[in-house]
């Protein structure tokens, strides 16, 4: 059951590093350093305070940055290949117990994966708001952004089961969008 648990917190930290890459590590440092997760072996550094002044730090810088009209998008390109990486290695830092190719496979596939179908969904979501709106409504989307990185982060550690049924949801909203768009061409 540990390892069932372990699972799910580490996709649902994935998945909200596609919208924000720093917030779930934010929120994973906390929550380590808290006792309320349990690292994997070599991945102690996330609960350290150095980490968590860096996360913070960088979680700030990332929020702001999306705020800027520009940078937004700018910031996608950047994004995306950063979400994937992030994805991979928050998957890896909770998933103990088991067989290092069986954590990296999970991570790298289901971790890597979440991550980077979250993040094509919000390059999706601004494209679209920069097209209609001249850039004008990516401010709600980077709030609405940024709100899903923190709910579906904190459900993750706190309540596993309901962040995996948020990324399940996240995951149908996504793929209808996706269908509809394509069938509008």
């Amino acid at each position: 059951m540990e390892l069932a648990l372990s699972i799910l917190i580490g996709l649902g930290l994935s998945a909200a590093c596609g919208y924000r890459v720093f917030v779930p590590f934010l929120v994973l440092s906390i929550a380590s350093m808290s006792g309320h997760v349990t690292l994997a072996d070599g991945f102690d550094w996330i609960g350290t305070p150095y980490a968590l002044t860096a996360f913070g730090v960088a979680t700030v810088l990332e929020v702001l940055a999306y705020y800027v009209p520009w940078l937004d998008n700018l910031l996608d390109a950047v994004a995306t290949p950063a979400a994937v990486v992030a994805g991979i290695v928050i998957a890896a830092s909770v998933v103990g117990d088991v067989s290092p190719f069986l954590r990296w496979s999970l991570a790298v596939i289901a971790g890597g994966g979440l991550a980077g179908v979250v993040q094509a969904a919000t390059v999706m979501f601004r494209g679209a708001s920069s097209v209609t709106t001249g850039g004008l409504g990516n401010p709600v989307v980077s709030t609405g952004e940024l709100g899903g990185s923190i709910l579906t982060s904190v459900l993750a550690v706190l309540v596993p089961v309901a962040g995996g049924l948020l990324v399940v949801l996240v995951l149908i909203l996504v793929f209808r969008f996706a269908s509809r768009r394509a069938w509008a061409r």
